[in-house]
């Protein structure tokens, strides 16, 4: 699909402020929102919602669909009377950036204590809701819980460890656990609940003010997660021990120059066929109910992906190997209609990712970080787009826009000011989101991080760098009405501000 000509900002969920040491789905996200509405942006884009496992990445989640029970609101949990003010002023100052440590740590007893009073003190109106919550979600609520029940009482250990009736899904040994571990179901289950219930609150708000949730949807899932605990049968692994037989990456690239080793199951794309994508299909179909638009990152594992024998420490001997991708996209098509997707094609992208993306009407990603240091041919210059893009100063795996210039030689940072013709006295990162909303395609998204002028140390990923990431949180007050101001009258010379009846 292509979008209007529109404007957005790419900011996760965990970097809002908040008391409770990691952003929420409480007062702070709804101010975000007027802020978008207020400066004229269309597009709220976010990274996987999912819950996270170690170093944090939400590319990494427990699940491909449940939420993360840490973005959870305690403020609106004790607005609901599941908590009380003196259980919220009791926590210690939190760190400005957040330490996910210390957030399990802080805040998973308060989510158990509002789960203990969920079970014992609500009407019959929530019980009846959580009642067909858990009707509705089924599909994957129920092997998710039990997966998380069954890894806390496995003191965290992954899935494939575990005794092996359980680890194989044995009926019985299942149903055992099932009546041993009903409680700690039901709190996943609580949490699954709240989660949605919030994050649905939220996405009403934005829609009703004009804002689209552009949501990000990783090719691959983890392989400690419910889902490879659930269906096993469509990733390459062994049937013995429950390992990958081979995993996936990246060869090495603009970010690494080993490749990137992800470590992700591979899909068993014969059984998938087999199947008739079923598994995706619901993927899909679940996270179209939590955001409006979806990222693909890595599309052009659709096409090829690249396998690495799971004995390699690096990416670098690894082969790329053909996907089913017009097949699956044909059939997704056919079960969801029109597709409001967009393809990350990033990376070693070639004619055939190219055609893939193409066939489906698919916008591709311009990165303007990667467009001054070649010749004119270079396809990330603005001169080269098409309409059916989605231009960024960076994303959350760059750098800020100024620590990248910063890092610059001052030869490469006269090549940019060259291509500019000149500069304005607010900065090369308002030059840069000036050009991004300048440029011809549909839509130009801003890192958060560029609009506040911030810095290297408030960057969000650094790909080759396995801890320490994710961790970026705006301070309160930092939207101000003139970033506000100035952002809505770039975004309306530009010609990108919501139109009336569109």
């Amino acid at each position: 699909m292509s979008f209007p000509r529109s404007s957005g900002v790419l900011l996760h969920p965990t970097s809002f402020p908040s008391r409770f040491g990691v952003g929420d789905l409480g007062s702070e996200a709804y101010r975000f929102i007027e802020f978008l509405a207020e400066s004229g942006q269309s597009i709220w884009q976010i990274l996987p919602l999912g819950p996270t496992g170690y170093g944090d990445s939400p590319y990494q989640c427990f699940s491909a669909i449940a939420g993360n029970p840490l973005l959870i609101s305690l403020e609106r949990l004790r607005d609901q009377g599941l908590l009380s003010d003196e259980d919220l002023d009791g926590l210690p100052e939190p760190p400005q950036h957040v330490d996910f440590g210390w957030v399990i740590f802080s805040k998973l007893p308060l989510l158990k204590k509002a789960g203990a009073a969920f079970r014992t003190q609500v009407g019959t109106e929530q019980q009846e809701a959580f009642a067909e919550f858990c009707r509705d979600k089924a599909d994957w609520l129920d092997d998710y819980a039990m997966y998380m029940a069954l890894k806390d009482a496995n003191n965290g250990d992954s899935w494939y460890t575990w005794e092996t009736g359980v680890r194989l899904r044995k009926p019985d040994a299942l149903e055992a656990a099932r009546q041993t571990l009903s409680a700690k179901i039901f709190f996943h289950q609580f949490l699954q609940f709240q989660f949605f219930q919030q994050w649905h609150d939220i996405k009403r708000f934005a829609n009703e003010r004009g804002i689209q949730i552009l949501g990000d949807l990783p090719i691959y899932v983890a392989h400690d997660s419910a889902e490879v605990w659930a269906h096993p049968d469509i990733f390459q692994l062994d049937e013995a021990t429950g390992l990958p037989t081979a995993v996936a990456g990246v060869p090495p690239d603009y970010f690494s120059q080993t490749g990137q080793l992800w470590g992700n199951p591979l899909y068993n794309w014969q059984r998938l066929q087999e199947q008739d994508f079923h598994w995706w299909i619901q993927r899909f179909q679940a996270m179209l109910d939590c955001v409006d638009l979806i990222r693909i990152d890595h599309f052009r594992g659709f096409e090829a992906y690249w396998s690495v024998p799971q004995t390699e420490t690096t990416a670098i001997n690894g082969e790329w190997v053909q996907a089913p991708g017009q097949k699956f996209f044909t059939r997704l098509h056919e079960a969801l209609g029109e597709l409001p997707i967009v393809a990350e094609d990033l990376g070693l992208i070639t004619p055939e990712v190219e055609e893939l993306r193409d066939e489906f009407g698919f916008p591709g990603m311009k990165i303007l970080q990667f467009a001054f240091d070649s010749d004119a041919e270079n396809p990330y210059l603005p001169f080269n787009y098409c309409t059916n893009s989605v231009v960024y100063t960076g994303t959350h795996d760059n750098d800020t826009t100024l620590g990248w210039f910063n890092k610059r030689s001052p030869e490469e940072q006269d090549r940019v000011r060259h291509y500019l013709g000149c500069t304005s006295d607010d900065g090369i990162h308002w030059d840069l989101i000036r050009l991004a909303m300048s440029a011809v395609s549909d839509l130009a998204v801003t890192q958060l991080q560029d609009l506040l002028g911030l810095e290297t140390e408030s960057r969000m990923n650094s790909p080759s760098q396995e801890l320490g990431n994710w961790s970026w949180r705006y301070e309160a007050g930092a939207l101000t009405p003139e970033i506000r101001d100035r952002l809505r009258s770039m975004t309306e010379i530009y010609g990108r501000l919501p139109q009336l009846g569109g």
